[in-house]
C-alpha cells in the first residue's frame, strides 16, 4: 500500500520559515518524480515545486528564491525549505509522486499525501 505523509506544516509569522517533510512508502521511491502543491481556501489547488528522478528542480514564479526543494532516496523523503514565508503562502501543502519528469499539473501524479497546513501571519 502506497502511502505518503507530509509533516511540518503550522503557523508562522511573516518572513519566517519552515521545511516541510514527506515520507513516502509502499513503492521504489527513486523511481518517482516528487511534486509539492498547495491548495489555499477557496483556490484551486497549484504547482509549487518538483523535483525529478536525477535531481533536477522546477519551481513556480510565486516561490523561486524563497523555496528549495528536495530528496533523500536512502529515506524516501522529499522535504521543501520554505523560507520569507508571506501571508500569501498560507495553504495546505501536499507531496505527490509522478512517473514522469518535469510535471507541473495535478493530474499527471498517480499519489498524493493529506496535507500539511502552513499558515503565515502578517
Amino acid at each position: 500500500q502506497v502511502q505518503l505523509v507530509e509533516s511540518g506544516g503550522r503557523l508562522v509569522q511573516a518572513g519566517g520559515s519552515l521545511k516541510l517533510s514527506c515520507a513516502a512508502s509502499g513503492l521504489p521511491f527513486r523511481t518517482y518524480a516528487t511534486g509539492w502543491f498547495r491548495q489555499a481556501p477557496g483556490k484551486e489547488r497549484e504547482f509549487v515545486a518538483t523535483i525529478s528522478r536525477s535531481g533536477i528542480t522546477y519551481y513556480s514564479d510565486s516561490v523561486k528564491g524563497r523555496f528549495t526543494i528536495s530528496r533523500n532516496n536512502a529515506e524516501n523523503t522529499v522535504s521543501l525549505q520554505m523560507n520569507s514565508l508571506k501571508p500569501e503562502d498560507t495553504a495546505d501543502y501536499y507531496c505527490a509522486l509522478t512517473r514522469a519528469d518535469r510535471r507541473l499539473d495535478t493530474l499527471a501524479y498517480e499519489y498524493w499525501g493529506q496535507g500539511t497546513q502552513v499558515t503565515v501571519s502578517s
